[in-house]
């Protein structure tokens, strides 16, 4: 495929292959610190748009495609990217929700999904995580503890599989950012969630 970004070895033991969220493409700021932090940590990351974001580098910018275009381009990423169980997939946000809808189905190594939209801001979940009960894949959720979609109080009363983990960055935002006022930096929390990630796939490699 065309298009990626690719970053960390290329004979690592696992590739890490990570879908951006709804607002911001796959080499936003966030997106390329969790590349590069887990690159350095010797995992092999690649990174796609789906075509709605794609589309931007025509000067066009439309809104987020179905799901079903969303689920398919997960499939031919998957597709073109080598044998599937050397490969775990997630993303941020709606790229990592999307991921743990096919994960099971396509047998993956494992998902990483960072800030996961359980919810929309003020509203309750509903059907929108009912797959995670149910889910094979082992999975690990980095998740801000103040995430407006889905809180360390929300969570606690949803029903996950065992193998769903949820990593909490204390003070975290969607985008596992802290408050200014924390004393906490950017940079701290975006390297904490790096390390988190990191451990999880040192377990799967």
């Amino acid at each position: 495929m065309t298009g990626l970004l690719v970053d960390g070895p290329r004979k690592a033991p696992l590739t890490v292959i990570l879908a951006h969220g709804a607002g911001a493409p796959m080499d936003s700021p966030f997106m390329a610190a969790m590349a590069r932090g887990l690159a350095a940590h010797g995992h092999r990351v690649v990174r796609f748009e789906f075509p709605y974001m794609a589309a931007r580098r025509s000067g066009r910018r439309p809104p987020p495609d179905r799901e079903s275009v969303l689920l398919d381009a997960w499939r031919r990423t998957i597709a073109h990217s080598g044998p599937v169980r050397d490969h775990v997939i997630g993303g941020k946000s709606m790229g990592g929700r999307m991921a743990s809808l096919v994960a099971d189905e396509l047998g993956v190594r494992g998902l990483l999904c960072l800030g996961f939209p359980f919810h929309a801001p003020g509203k309750p979940p509903g059907a929108r995580i009912d797959h995670l009960a149910r889910l094979a894949t082992p999975t690990l959720i980095v998740q801000g503890t103040r995430d407006p979609m889905g809180s360390v109080e929300d969570a606690a009363g949803y029903r996950l599989s065992p193998r769903v983990r949820i990593a909490w960055i204390e003070g975290g935002d969607h985008s596992l950012e802290p408050l200014r006022r924390s004393g906490r930096t950017t940079g701290e929390t975006w390297a904490e969630a790096i390390a988190a990630a990191h451990r999880f796939l040192a377990r799967l490699a």
